[in-house]
């Protein structure tokens, strides 16, 4: 936002800050030459946490602790049997903090421990737990039902987000498969609940016999709220197979026509909702080959004349 002149009250308004902060961000992380980069502030700010932490590490200060530590490893005794002994000799130290600093310190003592990691897994089950568990919570496109592939009825729809050059701000698109209708909304904080609210916000002004499926990708920022807006909305909602967008094809191609009015490159902060709502205006009132010169609106409402 700062690339895009805006001011730093207007950041703090759209990221839901107090302007304070802002001001302070910016102070502590600008660069030499005056201009704030996200990406060097995030460095400095983990420099900064690292020394902040650097007085109270009991290991990286204590030498003798460091030499004790070292002996035992080469004996092959694991970080918990180090620890429980040191701790016979009222030395509080835990065993994590040996494997953290092992791990972050010392690779080269990595080959006398027993269990070598490169990760530690999260407590509750294996990956492969995991992913079948994120998977039950979706239902892919091979279930939706073939008569969504005829394009025969209203109702059935596709969606997706194009990406701004900041890469933070988005828009977010979905159109119906058999009127080629469109929604957009801007969306300045890309996170799964904002998504989540802002298509209930969106589907919510749709009729309830006009809105039966919705076909999404499988971005993050979509997470896993199919479940939920399946029963807030009383449509099914599935996913699209990994790198397969040519099924979204009708979202793609309407994803592309709203390029021609933010093109590739463009800062997305640049733009307002109001500009988004008129090109969405203007695209669902421009008649369409495939509708026999009927126009989306036209066809998504019913009311389409002979003519």
């Amino acid at each position: 936002m700062l690339w895009a002149r805006k001011n730093r009250s207007e950041c703090a308004r759209r990221l839901g800050m107090n302007r304070s902060s802002i001001s302070n961000e910016i102070k502590r992380y600008v660069d030499d030459d005056g201009i704030y980069r996200g990406g060097h502030a995030h460095k400095k700010y983990l420099e900064k946490r690292k020394k902040a932490k650097q007085p109270n590490r009991k290991i990286e200060n204590d030498p003798q602790l460091r030499r004790h530590i070292v002996c035992k490893l080469k004996l092959w005794w694991s970080p918990e049997q180090i620890a429980g002994r040191l701790r016979l000799k009222e030395t509080i130290i835990c065993h994590e903090t040996i494997y953290t600093w092992i791990y972050m310190e010392r690779p080269d003592l990595v080959k006398y421990l027993r269990h070598q990691k490169s990760k530690y897994r999260k407590k509750r089950g294996s990956w492969a737990r995991i992913e079948r568990n994120k998977a039950m919570k979706i239902k892919r496109i091979t279930e939706r039902p073939k008569v969504v592939l005829r394009r025969s009825r209203i109702g059935d729809w596709e969606g997706d987000t194009i990406v701004g050059k900041e890469k933070k701000q988005r828009i977010l698109t979905y159109v119906e498969r058999k009127s080629g209708y469109g929604m957009a909304e801007k969306l300045d904080v890309v996170t799964a609940e904002i998504i989540e609210q802002r298509t209930e916000e969106c589907f919510k002004k749709i009729p309830m016999h006009m809105r039966l499926t919705l076909t999404r990708d499988n971005g993050v920022e979509f997470g896993d709220y199919d479940r939920t807006l399946e029963k807030r909305l009383g449509m099914d909602v599935y996913r699209a197979t990994p790198y397969h967008s040519w099924e979204r094809g009708t979202n793609e191609n309407w994803n592309g026509l709203v390029r021609q009015f933010f093109p590739k490159g463009m800062l997305f902060a640049m733009i307002t909702s109001y500009q988004i709502q008129h090109a969405v205006h203007m695209l669902n009132d421009r008649p369409r080959k495939r509708l026999g010169y009927r126009t989306p609106r036209e066809v998504f409402r019913g009311c389409c004349d002979s003519d």
